[in-house]
């Protein structure tokens, strides 16, 4: 875990006091949508509205998904909570959090709520090793591991609802198949391709592609550490896209810095295609496998170019 993603969490406990007045009592608990059926909807929480958006493809019309981080301008990495944002976890039955230390803030709030929801921590379900890379919804085998755990979970709240949730995982994975072979299909069609990333949110995607990252391990790392990189590191990273050493720039367009902005500025001046993504669901797509495919499609175009 690098300190640049341990997200602040000062205020969970006035949030907690605010809610000792706004908040629902056990003997008046909040209205519960219906889903198809006549059955309650089972109320979801996630960190952020790409694990809402993987909850939403198995729960279907029997979940209330409600995503804490929604807006693609917001910077993930200094979000501070509200006490809406605690409402929503004091009300779910089922709690998702990627881990890893990229949403230490919902880790907080959950245990504030205290109640005994059930809990997916998606880094955990990846199965890698602590301190390695964090945005394991980049990693399309983990998704679907994701997927199959809500099933999972959903149908343990809801006994008599399993088989749906498991039909739509079963749906959603195959989906997730498809998107992986054609991710697949980009290091085939332009073997030994490189790209320099502004920062390794899409590592795990550039693996599935067979793309290698070429930035400099002392860019990367001083990024991830939201620390300016060394002069020296820069100059190297500047000179591959200047000297178009790669095929295309990597950027993540949630984390804006001078750094990033003078790589792009080099990536336009020597006509090497630019490749935006971004941590959460921008507007426009209707959902995780919609924005996934869009972002692997773009990096496909750059490298054809």
């Amino acid at each position: 875990m690098s300190p640049r993603l341990a997200w602040p969490v000062a205020g969970i406990a006035a949030l907690a006091l605010t809610l000792a007045g706004c908040g629902s009592s056990s003997e008046n608990p909040p209205p519960q949508q219906q889903a198809a059926g006549g059955a309650a909807k089972i109320a979801v929480v996630a960190s952020t509205n790409v694990w809402g958006s993987v909850a939403q493809a198995v729960g279907g019309d029997q979940v209330d998904v409600k995503s804490i981080l929604n807006d693609p301008a917001a910077d993930p990495h200094s979000y501070q909570s509200s006490a809406t944002d605690a409402t929503a976890v004091k009300d779910a039955k089922l709690a998702i959090s990627n881990g890893g230390g990229y949403d230490d803030f919902f880790s907080a709030l959950v245990s504030e709520a205290g109640r005994d929801a059930r809990k997916i921590v998606t880094f955990e379900v990846s199965g890698k090793p602590e301190g390695t890379n964090e945005h394991v919804w980049y990693d399309l085998p983990t998704v679907k591991k994701v997927a199959d755990k809500i099933a999972e979970e959903l149908g343990t709240i809801a006994p008599d609802r399993k088989d749906t949730f498991t039909a739509n995982a079963k749906t959603f994975d195959g989906q997730i198949d498809a998107l992986i072979a054609k991710t697949e299909q980009i290091g085939k069609a332009k073997p030994g391709a490189q790209v320099v990333v502004t920062e390794p949110v899409p590592e795990y995607l550039l693996e599935t592609a067979g793309v290698r990252n070429a930035t400099p391990e002392e860019f990367s790392k001083a990024v991830e550490e939201e620390t300016d990189p060394p002069a020296t590191a820069i100059a190297q990273t500047t000179d591959l896209v200047k000297n178009k050493q790669v095929a295309a720039l990597v950027n993540n367009e949630q984390t804006e810095t001078p750094v990033t902005n003078q790589l792009d500025d080099a990536a336009k001046s020597a006509g090497i295609p630019i490749v935006q993504v971004t941590e959460t669901l921008p507007a426009g797509v209707s959902g995780y496998v919609d924005w996934m495919t869009k972002q692997v499609d773009a990096l496909s175009s750059a490298l054809t170019k």
